[in-house]
């Protein structure tokens, strides 16, 4: 599983803010046995999981927080 991670400065963080009109940040504490089964088959069923969270949010969100602790297990 590969992470990119983006950084933003306050700046930018502000500006999301104001054009979302929203505070939103999602926790992405991904436990692979709450992953829905039709995903499960696919290559990388966490990133897959964790893609269409972002997808689903993007308008509304402001920034996401990968939980580490979830991840350095696997």
């Amino acid at each position: 599983m590969i992470f990119y991670f983006c950084t933003m400065n306050y700046k930018q963080l502000v500006e999301q803010i104001k054009l979302k009109k929203s505070f939103l940040c999602i926790g992405l504490d991904t436990d692979i046995e709450k992953i829905p089964k039709h995903l499960l088959d696919l290559e990388d069923p966490i990133f897959e999981f964790n893609k269409q969270i972002i997808d689903a949010t993007k308008d509304l969100c402001v920034a996401y927080k990968p939980n580490i602790a979830f991840y350095e297990s696997m």
